[in-house]
């Protein structure tokens, strides 16, 4: 598998650290590296399930492993991006 669950933290977790919008990047290209290895997980399992109905290459297992990784790696994004949500609804909040 090609999946990296361990990049995932690192790269949402530079979206709030403040060198991502001092460094070269920004909360823009941190939040895109988030996306695509969502979707990167997806893709995998996607690819896994397809390769053991169609080709009846691999096994159960690794196709379970791959669905949860790319479950979980969307899941913990919608908690990230919910967690960013609210913290700009609070902000809206403040007065001036």
């Amino acid at each position: 598998m090609n999946i990296s669950l361990h990049s995932l933290p690192a790269a949402l977790g530079s979206i709030a650290s403040p060198s991502a919008t001092t460094g070269s990047g920004g909360f823009a290209d941190a939040l895109g590296a988030a996306i695509s290895q969502v979707e990167t997980a997806k893709a995998t399992a996607t690819s896994a399930v397809n390769n053991l109905l169609v080709g009846g290459q691999g096994d159960v297992h690794n196709v379970a492993l791959a669905a949860q990784r790319a479950s979980l790696s969307l899941e913990m994004f919608q908690q990230v991006r919910n967690k960013f949500v609210s913290a700009y609804q609070e902000i809206m909040r403040m007065p001036m």
